[in-house]
């Protein structure tokens, strides 16, 4: 009997739309502030230092709030987060030139309820689709972050010049509302993560134990990753990938502009298209991911990015022409999606249901520590040997993930019609995978 498509059932279609309108409200404020920075300090360490503010919280707390993702209900976790987002933006209509903490204050703190809502809302999606649909999902949530950029990141600039901050801050604040509302009308449950050990022998925890228990569920989750060879894996991958992206956002500018001589306005456009590629493998990968599983997805995913970046890297001496790079970076957003929404696929289906925020909040967080070591490393690097020789080794460093997945991901071939239970629904967390 053939079923409904994924968004026209009621939760999850509610879940992928409130993540649309949230997304594309922070796309316009995260070009915003750091227009805002930059304008009002004259100086690129201004504009960066928002970029820094939003990532050292990532970093160290990341992890740790993986852990109340898994305590609370996460459907709940998502409409509070989402209100508390709306709320923590309002000071900004207060930012000007000699006001710059609040800035940096800001893009911390909503960097803090980023790093507990997002897992969420990847925790929350194997609860609501079979596991065989699990990559159309995911994919799907691919299509809506490559819309949300899309449409987002054009708009964030000329709002930018139209409203100045406190419009952008107004219709972010409001987006995040809709979110909460969306996500209100998804039914009371399907967020509910299992009760911990505690919880399940007394129906409570005592309050003087909160803390030495939060610390012990914490350290569960590490374990929960440490113990499965899948996540291992993924976490390997992670934090390669995240190295590579890291040298990425450093150098294909200077590329784009010393190399092959586009403007600003060339860079910009440039990047913004590899989101049409993104949303073209958000809607091909779930196919994918069921006819060739999400090891020869991944694998052969991250090998096919890597040759696209060593073509583009390198084409310069060959071409300049505009319209040859947007096409690389329109072709290089497919695979990069597949990899993307196959490596979420794997970690959500190798992970028990009760350790679900904690993994995907480490995973992202270590990914996050890599991206920033490859930002530093990649501009000194380029110092040096230059900036083709690094992008160069970037790509070698996304074969890596690539070979990694294909020798390592074993027992994630072509996906089957399940019969049973999903296995994220009877696997322990001692268990390996």
């Amino acid at each position: 009997m053939s079923r409904r498509h994924l968004l026209l059932r009621r939760d999850y279609g509610l879940l992928w739309s409130a993540g649309f309108v949230s997304d594309t409200g922070d796309w316009l404020l995260m070009i915003a502030l750091p227009l805002f920075a930059f304008s009002a300090t004259g100086s690129a360490l201004g504009a960066s230092t928002v970029f820094l503010a939003e990532l050292i919280p990532m970093l160290l707390l990341g992890s740790l709030l993986g852990v109340l993702v898994d305590r609370w209900d996460r459907r709940r976790t998502i409409i509070v987060v989402a209100l508390l987002q709306a709320l923590a933006l309002l000071p900004l209509l207060a930012a000007s030139a000699d006001r710059m903490g609040i800035v940096y204050a800001v893009a911390a703190v909503e960097a803090v309820l980023g790093a507990i809502i997002n897992p969420a809302r990847q925790a929350i999606v194997p609860g609501i689709v079979g596991a065989d649909e699990l990559g159309a999902a995911n994919g799907l949530i691919a299509v809506s972050d490559n819309l949300a950029r899309l449409i987002g990141s054009p708009l964030g600039g000329a709002a930018f010049a139209f409203w100045g901050l406190g419009g952008i801050v107004l219709v972010d604040a409001a987006t995040f509302v809709v979110t909460a509302l969306l996500v209100l009308g998804t039914r009371r449950g399907i967020g509910r993560a299992p009760a911990t050990a505690v919880e399940a022998e007394t129906g409570e925890e005592p309050v003087a134990q909160t803390e030495r228990r939060l610390l012990r569920e914490w350290v569960e989750g590490l374990r929960t990753l440490l113990a499965s060879g899948t996540l291992r894996t993924m976490t390997a991958i992670a934090v390669l990938a995240g190295a590579a992206q890291g040298i990425f956002l450093v150098l294909f500018i200077v590329y784009l502009t010393e190399d092959v001589g586009a403007g600003d306005a060339g860079v910009g456009l440039v990047r913004g298209l590899q989101a049409v590629g993104g949303v073209l493998g958000g809607l091909v990968t779930g196919r994918l991911l069921r006819r060739f599983g999400e090891r020869a997805v991944v694998g052969v995913g991250f090998l096919v990015f890597a040759g696209l970046l060593l073509v583009t890297w390198n084409l310069a001496p060959i071409t300049t022409a505009l319209a040859v790079y947007a096409g690389l970076f329109i072709a290089m957003g497919i695979p990069a999606v597949a990899t993307g929404t196959g490596e979420i696929t794997v970690v959500q289906s190798a992970t028990p249901p009760a350790a679900l925020g904690r993994v995907i909040a480490a995973v992202t967080t270590l990914g996050g520590a890599a991206q920033g070591v490859g930002l530093l490393a990649g501009g000194a690097l380029a110092e040096t040997v230059g900036a083709v020789p690094v992008l160069d080794a970037q790509a070698v460093l996304y074969a890596l993930c690539g070979v990694l997945a294909l020798v390592f991901l074993r027992g994630h071939g072509r996906v089957r019609e399940p019969e049973a239970p999903p296995a994220a629904q009877t696997t322990q967390p001692s268990a390996t995978s």
